[in-house]
């Protein structure tokens, strides 16, 4: 178990902590200078039989609630330290707010330096205690009179710590393992040590990590848990790993990192969230409200949206988007703190909800609906409802490591009958109800394109994709058009999809035309081919008849219109994209000029900027000033039909 102090300055929590451990917490030669702490403390007491109970000190100074939040984030029960001769003060308050926001439920409080008033003064602060703790976490937590001078009633406190070690649940060990950084330093012979809590999982010798937000990957050495040597570091532990890998140094880790699974690498910057503000709090908060974000032992700067109504008044909770300055590495229903950007005062604090927040349409009902099912803590309830919300298709590998979720526990979360469609690093997810709602939707859809366009061969597979709802990533689309339900009724063509029952006929005189006229348009002069009037003169044709034939072939899908009376083959079309995308890879930032894929083509500056300016109309080519790149879920627009 692990025990956080908190408390006014000079309340006397490091001496409370040295008198139940035997330790002086204060290690930093400035602290014993100042007499006071400011960096986060550590110590431990063994217990015969029974968990070691880690103990964390933090400062009281105002200056240093900062710190204060990095140590109490983590901790399974809170001490809650009030000297007997001074009473509540402003930062025992804005401690417990602080113990509230962060989520501890356990708790008791210690009213030190009880040798040094009478009795009726003693009574006097227990009642202010209870008055400052109403409504709070700590509302029922009992008032323990010590003296760390003299050890009255130390044993019976450090008796009482036990006893709730005993019967605290223990943290979930079948979760990825998340621990959260708050000291950084080297030892000669040794090397890197992080210290800090493990939030959730174990985390084993030799274990592959990663360091995030950074994505530093590493390995772990040795662990100490509880202050010993252990092969094994398990949620709610305090432990001390020793690191090693490419580009694992001290100035590459700091205070406020994470250590984790490499599978729950995934920063986040913009976050939904649960958030409480304090009925302290003199004003409402209104968008883009800035402040500093307190999670786990990092410090970043925020701007708070919220999300129901214009603001969020005093003592009121609700659902608020959080725009982060930089990522940070973070799960969801984690806790949080906001503090006003002068650090002068805590204004609220709460949980998150989703991590990869959308930047636009905050409010729309399906994103509503979507945030409604996110703030279900258990995660199968969560998951059922996500696959009941639009757009009903829903990444569970995403959503797992979002939750820090094992793969067992994953894979708990299928539903009876649920459709899987596994797509390099994602894994789709649709339950039964809405598959069959997507089956029925693209033979309708295909249907109604056919009616409207009897002539065109198919539909352009990405046009179906956003057309229709349930709405599955590309890839997903592409395997779900294979399934049994589908394979029978509808036909990829290349890039277009079309019924089983629908074709186009090309007749037999088109046939000996287009047999005629398809070599013109390839080989050598495939990427500057020749125009209706050249190919009629060529062929000694009418120009309306190659004009009609070369439209024809068009709708079959085997001739592009690049330009006015300038076609190109498909094949060629498909070639070109590959083309760009080198042109592309090449270039800063992907966006490159019509010279540099003229001159891969060698086909004239007018044709080069005729066939990008038909990327573009496509939606193959985003277009940026005189600038271009392919948009990569476009890039197989053109490709040759399967085998």
């Amino acid at each position: 178990m692990i025990v956080g102090t908190a408390g006014h300055i000079d309340h006397g929590k490091t001496s409370l902590v040295r008198a139940l451990t035997g330790v002086d917490t204060d290690r930093l030669k400035e602290e014993k200078a100042r007499g006071i702490t400011i960096d986060l403390g550590f110590a431990y007491l063994a217990v015969d039989g029974g968990p070691t109970l880690g103990f964390v000190d933090v400062p009281g100074h105002e200056r240093f609630v900062h710190t204060m939040v990095a140590g109490a984030s983590g901790i399974d029960f809170a001490l809650l330290v009030v000297a007997a001769d001074d009473g509540v003060m402003p930062q025992t308050l804005e401690h417990l707010a602080i113990v509230d926001l962060l989520g501890t439920r356990r708790g008791l409080v210690a009213l030190t330096k009880a040798d040094l008033v009478p009795p009726e003064r003693l009574a006097e602060v227990t009642n202010d205690i209870r008055e400052a703790c109403r409504g709070t976490a700590l509302a029922d937590a009992d008032v323990v009179p010590v003296s760390s001078t003299t050890g009255a009633g130390i044993d019976a406190l450090r008796a009482r710590l036990v006893a709730e070690a005993g019967v605290l649940s223990e943290r979930r060990e079948d979760g990825r393992f998340r621990m959260a950084v708050d000291r950084v330093f080297t030892l000669p012979g040794i090397g890197l040590v992080v210290t800090g809590t493990v939030l959730s999982g174990c985390v084993r010798l030799k274990d592959p990590v990663a360091i995030s937000p950074s994505g530093i990957a590493a390995r772990v050495r040795s662990i100490h848990a509880q202050n010993r040597s252990a092969d094994i570091g398990r949620a709610g532990d305090r432990c001390a790993l020793n690191l090693a890998g490419d580009g694992v140094t001290k100035e590459a880790i700091q205070r406020g990192d994470m250590i984790v699974d490499p599978a729950l690498h995934a920063p986040a910057d913009r976050i939904d969230a649960r958030m409480t503000l304090l009925p302290s709090e003199s004003k409402a908060i209104a968008a883009w409200f800035p402040a500093r974000l307190h999670h786990g032992a990092t410090e970043v700067g925020v701007r708070v949206v919220p999300l129901e109504g214009e603001q969020l008044r005093p003592g009121r909770a609700a659902d608020v988007q959080l725009v982060l300055d930089r990522p940070i590495a973070a799960a969801a229903f984690d806790r949080f703190v906001l503090r006003d950007v002068s650090a002068r005062r805590t204004i609220g604090g709460g949980h998150f909800i989703d991590l990869r927040a959308p930047e636009r349409q905050r409010r729309k009902p399906e994103r509503v609906a979507e945030r409604a099912a996110l703030s279900h803590h258990d995660p199968r309830a969560a998951f059922a409802a996500l696959l009941d919300t639009p757009p009903y298709a829903r990444d569970i590998d995403a959503f797992a490591r979002d939750r820090a979720l094992s793969a067992e526990a994953r894979d708990a979360l299928l539903p009876p009958m649920a459709h899987t469609f596994v797509t390099g690093d994602e894994r789709i997810v649709l339950g039964d109800a809405a598959w069959r709602r997507f089956v029925t939707a693209v033979v309708e859809r295909l249907g109604a394109f056919h009616a409207a366009h009897p002539d065109v061969p198919g539909l352009a597979r990405e046009k179906l994709r956003v057309s229709v709802m349930p709405r599955l990533p590309a890839a997903a689309l592409a395997m779900a058009l294979q399934h049994d339900d589908l394979v029978g009724a509808v036909v990829r063509d290349g890039a277009f999809v079309r019924l089983a029952s629908h074709s186009v006929q090309m007749g037999a005189a088109r046939e000996a035309l287009w047999v005629a006229i398809e070599p013109l348009l390839g080989g050598l002069a495939r990427f500057r081919p020749p125009r209706v009037r050249d190919i009629a003169g060529e062929l000694r044709r009418p120009e309306d008849e190659v004009r009609q034939l070369l439209r024809f072939v068009g709708r079959l899908g085997l001739v592009v219109e690049v330009a006015h009376d300038h076609y190109f083959l498909r094949a060629t079309m498909h070639e070109m994209v590959g083309i760009a995308l080198d042109v592309s890879a090449a270039a800063q930032d992907g966006f490159f000029g019509a010279a540099a894929f003229r001159d891969r083509l060698d086909c004239g500056r007018k044709v080069a900027i005729q066939i990008l300016e038909c990327f573009e109309r496509q939606g193959v080519m985003l277009k940026r000033g005189t600038l271009r790149r392919v948009q990569p879920r476009y890039a197989d627009l053109y490709a040759p039909d399967p085998p």
